[in-house]
Parts: structure tokens; C-alpha cells; sequence
């Protein structure tokens, strides 16, 4: 693509992986750089929910929150093993909480963590009950333990860390695709 990362050699994968707790922003940033890029977005999410023909929230509580991480980590496989090119891969906010995720998400190509503070993250998904980590009594304290237990794991994943705070998501994008051209560029 034009407007895309520059490609550093042919075998560099030309995927932009989007991580980050949820509601930091990587379904709505995956769909303005698809915009952009004419790329194609896989939500991780989303297509296991269409294979699963069940909802996020139906598997934890039917299947066990270990079942839907091993559903994860084949399709992180799959997606590796499908030689990416051209992808915005759009991730469930826990799928670093696994060693071979975290490997496996960096072979994809440039890894992005969006980061939002807890407030903006019960600020975006308050009116969403599709959060299952988030059905508790205090999701405020739920939210602020997660993102501190996880912390280290998206810092050890991302080429990029983003701080998303006060940015437009023009201004998100721009930043994440001038680091993805000079990543695909110049390497890690």
C-alpha cells in the first residue's frame, strides 16, 4: 500500500497488532487505520465469537476463561502459520497473559499498545456487559488491579507503547504508522 509501512524485505510481515486493556481503543483505532490503509482488520474477538457461534461472556461462563485463552493461542497459530501481510490484527485485552501470545503477537509484525488510564477504560466500557472480567462489585478496583498485574506483559510485547490520552484517533494513527514505517524500515 501507498500510504502503508514501508517493508524492510519481502519476508517482513506487514501487520500492525494492536494490544492494550479493554477499552483503550484498539477496535476503533483498527478500523480508522483499515480506513486508511485498505488493509484487512481481524478482530481476535470478534472471529472467535463467529467460530465459537457464542459470545465472550457465554465461553467464560460456560467453557472456563482457560478454553477461550487456548482458543486464543490457535488462532494467534493460525494467523502466524497464514504468513500476514497487509493486516490490522485487533487483540482481546488479555491475550499477552500467556508467554507463547506474547512470542507469537511480536511474529505477526509491529505490536502497538494503546494505553488508557483506568478512568478512561470504566469511562468507554461502563455501558457494555460484555465485559466479563469486569461483572464485579467494585470494577473500578477490578480495572486498576488488572492493568497492574498486566502492565509489564504489554510493555514486554509492544515495539510501541502509545499513551492515548488527549489524542483524537487521527492523531493515534498518524503516530502508530510514522513508528510502523520506520520499524518496517530499520527493524527492531
Amino acid at each position: 500500500m501507498e500510504n502503508g509501512p514501508d517493508q524492510k524485505t519481502s519476508s517482513t510481515p506487514r501487520c500492525l497488532v494492536l494490544i492494550g486493556f479493554m477499552g483503550s481503543g484498539k477496535s476503533s483505532v483498527g478500523r480508522k487505520l483499515q480506513e486508511q490503509l485498505g488493509y484487512t482488520l481481524i478482530d481476535t474477538d470478534q472471529l472467535i465469537e463467529k467460530r465459537q457461534g457464542k459470545s465472550i461472556p457465554k465461553i467464560f461462563s460456560t467453557d472456563g476463561e482457560d478454553v477461550f485463552r487456548d482458543i486464543e493461542c490457535e488462532l494467534l497459530k493460525e494467523l502466524v502459520n497464514d504468513s500476514p501481510s497487509n493486516r490490522i490484527i485487533s487483540t482481546g485485552g488479555g491475550i499477552i497473559l500467556r508467554e507463547s501470545n506474547r512470542k507469537l503477537l511480536r511474529e505477526l509484525g509491529f505490536v502497538v499498545w494503546l494505553k488508557a488510564t483506568p478512568e478512561e477504560i470504566l469511562e468507554r466500557t461502563s455501558r457494555n456487559n460484555h465485559r466479563p472480567l469486569l461483572q464485579t462489585k467494585d470494577p473500578k478496583g477490578a480495572v486498576a488491579r488488572l492493568m497492574a498485574e498486566r502492565d509489564s506483559l504489554y510493555r514486554d510485547t509492544a515495539h510501541l507503547e502509545l499513551d492515548t490520552k488527549g489524542l483524537d484517533i487521527e492523531e493515534v494513527c498518524a503516530g502508530i504508522l510514522d513508528c510502523a514505517s520506520y520499524h518496517f524500515t530499520h527493524g527492531d
